[in-house]
Order: C-alpha cells, then sequence, then structure tokens
C-alpha cells in the first residue's frame, strides 16, 4: 500500500509542476502580447477576444447579476433612508400644519370680535380666556383683566357673536365670567319679534331652558332671544341665541356664543347702574346732619 502511494506521488508531483510551469509561462505571454504596441499584434488581440468574449457570456452573466444586485442593495438602503427623511418631514409638516390650523382658527376669532356691532355707547375691555372651570355643579372660565382694568361685577362678557356671561368675581388682575349655562345663572330676556318676556335658567347644559314664559304659543323654535334690560342686571338688547326644542318638547336656548372654542372675550362696561356703597342706601337715602333749629324742642308756656 505504501508502495503504490509513493509511484502516485513519483508521477503526480513533476507533472503537477509541469503544469504549473505551462500556466506561468501562458499567463507571461498573455502579459507580453497584451503590452506589446503593434498594429499585428493588436488584430491578433481582436481576433481572441471576438472569439472568446461571445462564447463567456455564460461565465460573465453570474458576476453581471451579482453587480446587478449590488447596485440594487444600495439603491434599496437609499431608498429606505429617503423614505424615513420623508416620514421625519411629513411628521414636521403635520406639526405645522396644525399649528396654522390653531393660528387660523384665532385670527377667525379675532376677526369676528373686531367686527361684532355694538351699541355706541358701550366701551369694552378685549380679554383672553386663560382657565376653563366648567364641572357637573358650576360653569365659569377665567378671564386675564381683572380690577387694574377696570372691570367690575356684573358687567356682561360677549363672545364675537353672542352674550357669554357676566363677571361674577374680580381679583387684581383675573376675572371670573359666570357662564349663561350656570345652574345659578338667571337672565330676563325678551323673545322676538312676538315681545314675550321670559327668563333663561342655566342647567349645566350648553342649552339654557326658557322660563316663565306668559304665552308659549306666541313663539317659534328660531325666535331670536335677547336681553331685556329688566332687573339692571345686563344692559338690554345682547344677543343671547335662538329657540330651540329639546326631545321632551321643552323651550331651550340655542346660545349664539361658541363655548366649544371659547378663547377671545369682550367685557363691556355698563355704566347705568347706581354704584352701592353700603347695605343701607338699599332701603333709605342718604340723610344729612339735622340742623339746630329742628333739634330744638318747643318751649311750653
Amino acid at each position: 500500500m505504501a508502495q503504490n502511494t509513493t509511484r502516485y506521488e513519483d508521477y503526480v508531483t513533476p507533472i503537477r509542476r509541469l503544469l504549473v510551469w505551462l500556466v506561468f509561462l501562458f499567463l507571461i505571454a498573455i502579459f507580453f502580447v497584451w503590452r506589446i504596441d503593434n498594429p499585428r499584434v493588436e488584430r491578433f488581440r481582436a481576433m481572441i477576444i471576438d472569439a472568446i468574449v461571445p462564447n463567456m457570456n455564460w461565465a460573465i452573466a453570474p458576476v453581471t447579476t451579482a453587480i446587478n444586485l449590488v447596485r440594487d442593495f444600495r439603491s434599496y438602503t437609499e431608498i429606505i433612508e429617503q423614505n424615513q427623511e420623508l416620514r421625519l418631514e411629513l411628521q414636521r409638516m403635520k406639526s405645522w400644519k396644525e399649528a396654522a390650523i390653531q393660528l387660523e382658527q384665532e385670527n377667525a376669532r379675532l376677526l369676528e370680535l373686531n367686527n361684532l356691532k355694538l351699541n355706541p355707547k358701550f366701551t369694552f375691555v378685549s380679554g383672553i380666556v386663560i382657565a376653563d372651570s366648567g364641572s357637573p355643579f358650576s360653569q365659569s372660565v377665567l378671564l386675564n383683566v381683572g380690577e387694574k382694568d377696570g372691570i367690575k361685577d356684573g358687567w356682561p362678557a360677549m363672545d364675537g357673536l353672542g352674550l357669554v356671561g357676566r363677571i361674577a368675581g374680580i381679583g387684581s388682575s383675573s376675572s371670573r365670567v359666570m357662564l349663561l349655562t350656570d345652574a345659578s345663572s338667571r337672565v330676563p330676556v325678551i323673545v322676538q319679534p312676538s315681545g314675550q318676556n321670559a327668563l333663561v335658567s342655566g342647567d349645566n347644559t350648553l342649552n339654557p331652558s326658557v322660563e316663565f314664559l306668559k304665552d308659549p304659543s306666541l313663539v317659534r323654535p328660531g325666535d331670536r332671544v335677547v336681553t331685556s334690560g329688566r332687573g339692571g342686571t345686563l344692559p338690554p338688547d345682547l344677543l343671547i341665541g335662538q329657540l330651540v326644542l329639546d326631545p321632551n318638547k321643552r323651550l331651550r336656548v340655542k346660545l349664539a356664543a361658541d363655548y366649544e372654542r371659547l378663547k377671545f372675550v369682550r367685557v363691556l362696561r355698563d355704566q347705568r347702574g347706581e354704584i352701592i356703597d353700603g347695605a343701607g342706601a338699599l332701603l333709605l337715602p342718604e340723610q344729612t346732619n339735622p340742623t339746630a333749629s329742628e333739634t330744638t324742642m318747643p318751649v311750653v308756656d
């Protein structure tokens, strides 16, 4: 067995060396042929290329396919990166769009507030709603204007179209507006065009109820509801809303003020009422000091 292996190596080793030298010489020949600058050699090279290259498509195809796969993979990674950048840009655009929509809505509310037609005798103070204390038991908002801005209790507050409520608490730089929807809100109103007097009572819903209507048959859904000015609580002819019927066939008011987007408010300066400094002035007028003649007792003879 060892002799056969030795004989095999004796034959194979010289042949292997011969093949290596032949390949080496062949490569050197190809090198020199490709390096020689001669027209005949150039024609010879062209003939070799024309004869070999068309028949080598089967060998070149895998290499070409591999190159195309590498290129496609690079393109795919570039597309993924571009897609991620586009998603980030889209997200930024959405945030900018939301900011633009909010600014547009805010601008629209400011324009409505600016175009509000008021009685010329009224002046106003504009404020921004800084807090909403709405709850199941009370309905009010907090404004950023207060005593230093001249705000007083009882003054009416309006948005761009209708009455919102009235001032029910003042601080140095803030004030609270009790909304018409509050359960403790009672506003004397007139239903137009019938001229029926009534009372709009808040019940913590967006549509306050209409009470104490003298003749309900004279009013219809859609009639305008404005303040009557009775009781001296609010000025007359301030728009509140329109009459509507609830599912129980009960009259309510659809408020003209947009409570869902309440941000800017006008507080009307109401100078109609007298300022009462003391509780006694509610009953008796202020008395002057009696003179000495009035206090002298008559002399009886």
